[in-house]
């Protein structure tokens, strides 16, 4: 069984910075993509990011782009994700996932575990 746990959500003035990390415990991430997620209130959930199981292959929404970097730690099977930059937008339950395969994906069914998300408050 695989257990994703998020940490480092929290409330942040406009412009400033978070970084979340995702610590899987089961089987090893290193065998699989990893993705982000976010789901603000009364919408539905969205990809911000995705990140292959090497690392060198990433994939952002275009809306965080040049604002956020997603990283692995595969010896520490730890995912991470460095928002800077953070808008009031950005406001929203931040999720981890495993991929279903070593490449990255975009799409929901790309993953099969979730963590069970952490909360992200920017305000203006």
């Amino acid at each position: 069984q695989v257990q994703l746990v998020e940490s480092g959500g929290g409330l942040v003035q406009a412009g400033g910075s978070l970084r979340l990390s995702c610590a899987a415990s089961g089987r090893i991430l290193s065998l699989y993509a990893m993705g982000w997620f976010r789901q603000a209130p009364g919408k539905n959930r969205e990809f911000v990011a995705a990140i292959n199981r090497s690392g060198t292959g990433i994939y952002y929404t275009d809306s965080v782009k040049g604002r956020f970097t997603i990283a692995r730690d595969n010896a520490k099977n730890t995912v991470y994700l460095q928002m800077n930059s953070l808008k009031p937008e950005d406001t929203a339950v931040y999720y981890c996932a495993r991929g279903t395969t070593y490449y990255r994906s975009s799409r929901e069914d790309g993953y099969d575990y979730w963590g069970q998300g952490t909360q992200v408050t920017v305000s203006s």
